[in-house]
């Protein structure tokens, strides 16, 4: 934005700080000047015009001509003494202000590392550095978890787009190949990559964070997550058990809906080949409402645990399966989570397996009237 040229703000405040001295000098001089002119009698003013006169001319009393002078030389003396310590104290103030600017300019030109570290005690310019620098320091981690997550992103999307072409590039060199077999895999490539970029579309989406927030219940949301999933836990015979108190929370129930679908898929899929199980319960805290994910499986380190959330990582080898997902299920998961404002935690279980808790904000109580009195159509929906 185009602005005209100003004062900056030092010299405003050097200003402002000699302006208001020579002001409250002055005003001391006209007080002054009214006493010697309507109480000439008074004992402060008949003494203090000795002194004066004393100090001007040896049996002279002071006239108008000579206070006027003496006023003058005060009022300049003010004004100096009120520019130069302005100035200096201006700086001096001033200086962390300084150093923010320089930092914020630093920032701008994409050297997001820098920090200010202001030294000293808290007072406005410390809380305004201190701010600048966790905003930076999340800057900086949101703009490394981009630039991997554009990496892993082109990598995945590149390996079906090479598929495909490799398997184009085989039909053609060899005619009498079955089409049949070739559309069944080029369908199955396709399918993969389709179902890739609506999982970064989705993640974008709950990145971003813009949805409309509702009156949601949590339990309804996992219990329609269950029974959508309950076909494939039957045929990979996992038994799904489970618990649900009342659990009222605000969000999008889309989005939280497939959060709880893929964490239910998540808990199916990486489990044990027979008679595995998985566990969903919801619970309320005091402000919070609580989605657990619980299911058997093989033994996890508590190192490959807290990856699982990140952007194509999978608990297992790469299998390109079904069923197997793309990698952004729990990645997904974490960025709902997170728009939602809340807080998502991965630990291994003792006897294999994952646990999955996600906890979010509870309503407040007059939503909690709001959702109560929509929870039939909620059943329905």
């Amino acid at each position: 934005m185009d602005r005209a040229p100003g004062l900056s703000v030092r010299l405003k405040l050097t200003l402002s700080y000699a302006g208001f001295l020579v002001l409250a000098g002055a005003s001391l001089l006209a007080l002054w000047a009214v006493l010697l002119q309507y109480f000439p009698h008074a004992r402060l003013i008949s003494d203090t015009r000795s002194g004066i006169g004393g100090a001007f001319a040896p049996g002279r009393s002071p006239t108008q001509r000579d206070f006027g002078e003496l006023a003058v030389a005060v009022l300049a003396f003010l004004l100096v003494f009120g520019l130069l310590g302005g100035w200096l104290l201006a700086g001096r103030m001033l200086a962390p202000l300084s150093r923010i600017t320089d930092a914020t300019r630093r920032a701008a030109t994409g050297s997001l590392s820098h920090r200010i570290q202001l030294e000293g005690r808290n007072d406005e310019f410390r809380e305004l550095a201190d701010t600048f620098d966790t905003m930076l320091a999340r800057l900086e981690a949101q703009v490394a978890e981009q630039q991997r997550f554009a990496a892993n992103a082109s990598h995945e999307l590149r390996t079906p787009l090479a598929i495909t072409q490799t398997l184009l590039e085989v039909a053609r060199n060899d005619q009498d190949r079955d089409t049949d077999e070739l559309v069944d895999r080029l369908y199955f490539v396709n399918t993969r990559a389709i179902d890739l970029t609506e999982a970064l579309l989705l993640l974008s989406r709950a990145g971003q964070r813009s949805f409309t927030r509702a009156p949601v219940e949590l339990s309804l949301i996992a219990e329609e997550a269950t029974e959508t999933l309950l076909p494939l836990a039957e045929q990979r015979g996992v038994t799904i058990e489970t618990s649900a108190d009342a659990t009222p929370a605000v969000g999008s129930h889309a989005l939280l809906l497939q959060m709880a679908v893929n964490l239910v898929h998540n808990g199916i899929v990486h489990n044990l080949p027979e008679r595995g199980t998985v566990w969903v319960t919801t619970r309320r805290r005091p402000k919070t409402v609580v989605l657990t994910v619980e299911n058997t499986g093989d033994k996890l380190t508590a190192e490959l645990v807290a990856t699982l959330a990140e952007p194509f990582q999978r608990g297992s080898e790469r299998m390109r399966t079904n069923d197997a997902g793309v990698g952004l299920g729990l990645a997904i998961v974490k960025s709902i989570t997170q728009a939602h404002e809340g807080t998502l935690t991965l630990n291994p279980r003792a006897a294999g397996g994952l646990s999955v808790m996600v906890e979010l904000p509870a309503a407040t109580p007059h939503l909690t009237g709001d959702l109560q009195r929509s929870r039939p159509a909620l059943r329905e929906k």
